[in-house]
């Protein structure tokens, strides 16, 4: 046996495939590009239990439509060899094994028997925040970050984990000093700087917030295409609110579209931007129908609520009737063939079907039955994963449906309040003498 970056034994002689769960390791938690390392190491070392498991990680991190069916032949290879491996190896495998399962409850009880018996391994402890965000276990999230401060105090990314668990709980002054504790340390630390925009954003810090994001984007240049494109999405949101909606689009163009177009999470970050910029009143022209040209390519695919509700309003918004719909039939028979037993199972029921449902008639212009459709997901909204600032999206289409549906009377209120609670937010005067005239 040999011993990785945590100095924990992992069951393999050869020290390449050490190097590459190390380099995997290392990508997952600074948002690199080198993860696919840990693929050349399974493939080197297909007895190593660790490689195969986190090469299957690295497959359902892709969500995509095939990631749990190539996750799966690399958990099969480790199977045999289960016997020979370390007790923390068998637990990512079971919590990797459960995550293509699609049971959340059990990933995350796995994760937290790692983190438990191994608290030095930070990559379980970033994994565990993974899962829990994705089913808005926000305390969950910050009790695994406070739990394994004290082990890795000296390490900036760490402070970057505490830093964002404590902004989702709304603890904002210690999540900005926790952000600010880890730039001190290391100033290319993007989780700790999104984490800053986060506590900027909810209390409308925003010339300050863009200022801040824009004197640090250096460091992002080489980080992968989620973090470089979302904190610069993160940015683009401080220009909305400072009603500079040119200036936001000038960054989507730059910036957050079209790194990597294929992926998830850039197309969620572009549909939730375009978004935005329309509701400040900017014609976005064609872009998008460029954004709906790779989200129709995924086809229905099911892999998270929040995703399928960002889809469903990228394909609408493009006038793609034919494929929302597909898409819709789709995940309500996804939905009727779920196992209630299971957490997700009734976040897709509850929540999610009823979210995706209300998207896609707002993207079409159904003002009442997007008002309708989109009530009863809002106040279960948290367990699909995603930021505050990612699901108040969903928020905002509610608000506006509801004023075009004539409800001005039920939606004034959550207007008024917004204004109330973020008054150096310009963007929010403006909404409320539109709805004014309305």
């Amino acid at each position: 046996m040999l011993t990785d970056r945590w100095t924990l034994q992992v069951a393999t002689d050869d020290p390449a495939v050490v190097a590459g769960l190390d380099t995997f390791d290392t990508s997952f938690i600074t948002y690199g590009t080198t993860a696919a390392a840990v693929w050349e190491a399974a493939k080197t070392d297909p007895a190593c239990v660790m490689a195969q498991a986190k090469a299957a990680a690295l497959e359902m991190f892709l969500q995509t439509g095939q990631s749990i069916g190539k996750a799966r032949p690399w958990l099969r290879q480790a199977e045999t060899h289960l016997p020979r491996a370390t007790e923390r190896e068998k637990l990512w495998h079971a919590q990797v094994a459960a995550w293509v399962d699609g049971d959340a409850e059990t990933a995350i009880a796995l994760c937290r028997e790692i983190i438990r018996r191994w608290p030095q391994d930070l990559a379980a402890v970033k994994m565990t925040q993974f899962h829990m965000f994705h089913v808005g276990d926000l305390a969950g999230m910050l009790d695994v970050a406070e739990a394994a401060l004290p082990v890795h105090h000296q390490v900036p990314e760490m402070h970057g984990m505490l830093a964002f668990g404590l902004e989702e709980m709304n603890r904002l002054d210690e999540a900005e000093a926790a952000g600010r504790r880890a730039i001190e340390m290391k100033r290319a630390e993007p989780w700790a700087h999104h984490a800053i925009a986060h506590v900027m954003e909810t209390q409308g810090r925003c010339k300050e917030g863009f200022d801040f994001m824009a004197a640090l984007a250096d460091t992002w240049a080489d980080r992968n295409s989620f973090m470089l494109s979302h904190n610069w999405w993160h940015a683009a949101l401080f220009a909305i609110d400072s009603d500079r909606p040119e200036a936001a689009l000038k960054l989507y163009d730059d910036h957050v579209w079209g790194v990597w177009k294929e992926y998830s999470q850039d197309q969620v970050n572009a549909v939730a931007l375009l978004a935005r910029l329309e509701f400040a009143g900017l014609d976005v022209g064609e872009r998008w129908q460029d954004v709906a040209d790779y989200i129709e390519q995924r086809g229905p695919e099911h892999v998270e609520p929040f995703l399928d509700a960002h889809y469903l309003l990228g394909l609408t918004r493009a006038g793609r009737d034919a494929a929302a719909a597909a898409l819709l039939a789709s995940l309500r028979d996804h939905v009727a063939r779920q196992d209630d037993s299971r957490l997700m199972s009734r976040i897709w029921r509850d929540v999610g079907l009823p979210l995706a449902q209300g998207v896609a008639a707002y993207g079409k212009g159904d003002w009442r039955t997007a008002f309708a459709q989109l009530k009863p997901a809002l106040d279960g909204l948290q367990q699909i994963g995603g930021s505050h600032a990612q699901r108040d999206l969903f928020w905002q289409l509610w608000l506006r449906a509801g004023a075009k549906a004539g409800e001005t009377a039920t939606v004034k209120p959550y207007f008024e309040r917004r204004a109330a609670e973020r008054p150096g937010v310009t963007k929010h005067r403006r909404e409320l003498a539109q709805l004014a005239r309305i």
